[in-house]
């Protein structure tokens, strides 16, 4: 089972809030960006300033460098799920991870395009999600390259229990592709916060991940 999880990147407070208030509608399960502004190019909106509607289903997707010093904001912020990059001082993530669950949070892991998902065998065997990443950091967009969907065979191969995340130019075009390749969770940015109608795309956006393959 698949699903589409609107995906917010905001550079300052009112950008946050416009993004919010364009999918609250619908959104359930949402994934928000934050960047400390060196593991990612651009810096976004802070820590301390990421809040979400009651109800809503929040992965943090956390690009930073150091994940260890945003460890305890992050649990208290109370999310479903935060997500650090395999590439940021994977020494600290063993125990990061350890500790998200220690909190009742899910470990997420995400995987830039030239990680091979052997060399970071260890991680992934301890996280519940690993996210692969197509795109750039700290920008909408990006292009879903589709030869990266081989990481998910392998990803299962290592944790067949992990959720298998994708983020990265995920469009009505390629959706259905990446949900048959086994993506679990797309997330989904700039295809829907730059629409006309973002409702509407939403929903194109289920009705390819749900729609049945013709043999």
């Amino acid at each position: 089972m698949s699903l589409i999880a609107p995906a917010i990147l905001a550079e300052n407070a009112d950008q946050y809030k416009q993004a919010i208030d364009k999918v609250q509608p619908f959104a359930q399960r949402v994934h928000i960006d934050v960047s400390d502004g060196e593991f990612a190019p651009t810096f976004t909106i802070g820590f301390n300033e990421i809040w979400w509607p009651e109800g809503w289903e929040v992965d943090v997707h956390a690009m930073v460098a150091r994940p260890a010093e945003h460890l305890q904001t992050l649990v208290q912020l109370k999310p479903n799920m935060v997500i650090f990059h395999a590439e940021a001082m994977p020494e600290q993530l063993p125990s990061v991870l350890a500790t998200l669950k220690q909190y009742g949070i899910k470990a997420g892991v995400a995987l830039l395009r030239p990680t091979v998902p052997a060399s970071v065998e260890a991680i992934i065997q301890q996280a519940d999600h690993v996210m692969v990443f197509t795109g750039d950091l700290g920008k909408y967009g990006g292009t879903a390259n589709l030869m990266q969907l081989e990481k998910v065979r392998l990803i299962k191969q290592i944790n067949p229990e992990a959720e298998i995340g994708w983020d990265g130019g995920v469009n009505v075009d390629n959706a259905y592709t990446l949900t048959q390749g086994g993506v679990n969770v797309l997330n989904v940015g700039g295809a829907i916060q730059k629409a006309m109608d973002a409702e509407t795309t939403y929903k194109q956006l289920v009705e390819e991940i749900n729609k049945q393959g013709v043999l």
